[in-house]
């Protein structure tokens, strides 16, 4: 029952994110999710700003921080390296940190627009640090050792179309948006396989 509930939490991240950002970019005609940053929906200049950085930043944040204890725990033996457990939670922590601290996208030397950015390059570096490290130990798993691959090709392809804004510079905002889908992406596969852990393994 423990791994159903983390399994729950964790896929609650991305469901959570993914409304908010329905919902809030819904009622921004003049939002263009070609050219705009996801972070401007909450931006300093943002009407409803609050929304989105609550549910779309800092709950979903809490929310992967929680779930990675969970996840950690299924697979890791009392020697195990706690890298992966630290590289998710602090994903987590640091996408929280960009929510309390909104974007000032029309001053980005103000001290709000550069604890957004740290919040913002934090998660995703302490994302890789986690999903770079977690196949050690899912190898260890007869039943983790499956989705290894899948794993990781989403974890590359983070970094390979993190190259996006500088290659198409007339839509930079598709490439941030691919980004945060396979990232969201990983965290839903590896909470639904933590989800279905108790029941395949009896």
């Amino acid at each position: 029952m423990k791994n159903k509930r983390f399994g729950l939490i964790g896929l609650s991240a991305p469901l959570c994110l993914g409304l908010t950002y329905m919902i809030m970019s819904a009622q921004r005609p003049e939002y263009s999710f070609l050219t705009k940053a996801v972070s401007e929906l909450g931006s300093l200049d943002a009407p409803n700003k609050w929304y989105w950085n609550v549910f779309g930043y800092i709950l979903p944040g809490v929310l992967i921080s929680i779930f990675s204890i969970g996840l950690y725990q299924s697979m890791a033996q009392k020697t195990s390296s706690r890298l992966p457990l630290l590289g998710i939670f602090l994903s987590g922590f640091f996408m929280a940190i960009s929510g309390i601290f909104p974007g000032d996208f029309e001053d980005r030397t103000s001290t709000t627009m550069i604890l957004h950015t740290v919040g913002s390059f934090g998660s995703y570096i302490f994302f890789l640090i986690g999903a770079f490290t977690y196949p050690k130990l899912m190898r260890e798993s007869n039943y983790w050792k499956s989705v290894i691959l899948l794993s990781l090709t989403l974890t590359w392809l983070t970094i390979i179309f993190g190259a996006w804004p500088f290659v198409f510079t007339d839509m930079p905002g598709v490439g941030q948006r691919i980004v945060f889908s396979l990232y969201f992406l990983w965290i839903a596969l590896h909470a639904f396989k933590l989800y279905n852990y108790q029941s395949v393994i009896k």
